[in-house]
């Protein structure tokens, strides 16, 4: 297939609306990445957590060793950090500085594909880039104060980069692929630079061409991502004698090869998970998947095997692995929605067959109905079945109904206008409507609020059995050390404490001290309580 436009590709939506297509891209980039980024607090176990660090880290001035709780916290790279140190220098600390990076990197990527498939096959570059900006996985990680989009973004820009080269282009775009891949090393460890090599490697053999491996290692690209990639790794080994232990043995090759740190799923998980993370575009990626099968038998595209391979490879690679998380397969996400622009840049013209056309209103629509019902199934999961889901369920049908009849009447060249408008529904219902709910019910920010109704001295905060992802939470949003009660950590001074709800009886005697409640947060299943000081010994 030629790289310069096809005459079958789709028309430019920005080029009708004389909006530049830079300027759109920011504009979807600023709705879905940065809007309302700090609506709901920080949830889950790693988002604190990694916050947290990055704060410490800033507090010593200190841009090599990680701590948490003064600790060395040795698990992960420190792109995140760095880039989270730099947002709290210039916005203060807080939800909306920690997710932050992510957001960037997420636009950065977006912008990147953009680049480099417009280099590649001029014509199908913004459908490439709006489809990846508006992918579920995309959107819910950019959104997130974590390490998985900004691997995903170095990782992408390198194999995109990596391709360009290897198409027969300007060796500076080897050079790329070098740097982005030190990027990646210090995203998420030297995962990213193995399922490069894997993904070239599998590439050269379906092509059998052992050259293109060889070619790629190359000895000042190599020189390059030694320079940027590895002195954090010296200067921490150097600060940390036990960081090699701890990183690479325990959080890599452990993580990979045990389930040690309790994440097991079917070797299947990672089918369904991938394909909720190119939602609203899974039932156009499983077209374009087929459509590459069939053309791989009678004019194979080299673009589209690439694509191919990185899916498969990606999805492979984790499914083997004993502890399994959704953002793992993360990077497997952009090359499904470059795909799937190379796809549909042949269907300009044509209209789509019944099937494939229900099925993309399915998917593009299937989002609207949990969107609606966000504040039910996080507060009352039963009420899915309940009179208030009649009107949410009516409303996706009608959706669905919708986008077939649009896509049935007018073809594909409706399809973008088909699939972003719900898209942008849905992203505006959830963090309008469903942000107080997700608060309450999943982030410590929440009960940090509660507690500060009763705390004008700024005690100490003390937990006893509740989940991890509170614990964390509570750390960051007071930015205090948060002992455990079951650890045998009590405070000698008067203190707040969280609880698992139903420990109230017998606090007391545990304690040994005046315990009063002070109020119970029915979502989250906990109580709140202030417990007196020691008594003083006679």
């Amino acid at each position: 297939m030629s790289k310069e436009e096809s005459p079958h590709s789709l028309p430019s939506l920005t080029a009708r609306l004389r909006i530049p297509d830079w300027l759109l891209l920011i504009a979807v980039c600023a709705f879905f990445f940065f809007w309302k980024l700090s609506a709901f607090g920080l949830i889950g176990a790693d988002e604190p957590r990694y916050a947290q660090v990055a704060r410490e880290m800033l507090q010593r001035h200190d841009w090599v060793t990680p701590t948490l709780g003064d600790v060395p916290w040795l698990e992960k790279p420190p792109l995140y950090y760095w880039q989270a140190m730099i947002a709290y220098r210039l916005f203060g600390v807080g939800d909306w500085a920690a997710r932050l990076p992510s957001a960037c990197d997420a636009t950065l990527l977006v912008l990147g594909v953009y680049w480099l498939v417009r280099k590649l096959r001029r014509g199908s570059e913004l459908d490439a880039a709006l489809v990846l900006a508006t992918c579920a996985g995309v959107v819910g990680y950019a959104r997130a104060a974590s390490m998985d989009i900004a691997l995903c973004a170095t990782f992408t820009l390198a194999m995109l980069s990596w391709y360009f080269w290897n198409d027969g282009r300007d060796r500076k775009f080897l050079a790329l692929t070098y740097l982005f891949l030190a990027l990646a090393m210090l995203a998420k460890g030297p995962v990213a630079p193995f399922l490069a090599l894997l993904v070239i490697a599998c590439f050269a053999a379906v092509h059998k061409q052992a050259e293109i491996l060889t070619r790629t290692f190359w000895l000042p690209g190599i020189i390059l991502f030694l320079i940027v990639s590895t002195p954090w790794y010296i200067a921490v080994q150097l600060r940390n004698p036990r960081f090699f232990r701890v990183f690479l043995l325990e959080h890599n090759l452990a993580r990979f090869a045990t389930n040690l740190y309790h994440h097991p799923e079917p070797f299947w998980y990672y089918v369904p998970v991938t394909l909720l993370g190119w939602m609203p575009w899974a039932a156009l990626l499983i077209a374009a998947l087929a459509w590459w099968m069939r053309g791989s038998r009678e004019v194979p595209d080299r673009l589209n095997t690439f694509l191919a391979i990185w899916i498969t490879v990606i999805v492979l690679f984790f499914s083997i692995s004993q502890s399994k998380l959704p953002g793992y397969v993360l990077p497997a996400i952009p090359a499904g929605a470059v795909l799937v622009s190379q796809w549909m840049r042949t269907r300009f013209g044509d209209r789509p067959t019944p099937i494939i056309a229900a099925l993309h209103a399915l998917a593009a629509s299937a989002l609207i109905f949990p969107a609606l019902m966000i504040q039910y199934i996080v507060l009352d999961a039963h009420s899915l079945w309940s009179r208030a889901a009649i009107v949410p369920a009516m409303v996706a049908f009608v959706l669905l109904l919708s986008i077939f009849l649009l896509l049935w009447k007018f073809g594909w060249r409706m399809l973008r206008i088909a699939t972003l408008s719900p898209a942008i529904v849905v992203a505006a219902v959830v963090l309008r409507f469903g942000s107080a709910s997700l608060d309450q019910k999943l982030s410590a920010r929440s009960v940090t609020d509660e507690l500060s109704r009763f705390d004008h001295t700024r005690l100490p905060v003390a937990t006893i059995l509740v989940p991890r992802e509170t614990e964390f939470g509570l750390a960051f949003y007071r930015n205090q050390l948060i002992p455990r009660y079951e650890d045998g950590q009590l405070p000698s001074t008067e203190h707040l404490l969280v609880a698992a709800q139903g420990y109230q009886n017998g606090m007391e005697k545990r304690t040994g001290r005046r315990v009063t409640l002070l109020e119970n947060l029915a979502p989250q299943k906990l109580d709140l309580f202030y417990v007196g000081a020691k008594p003083q010994s006679n």
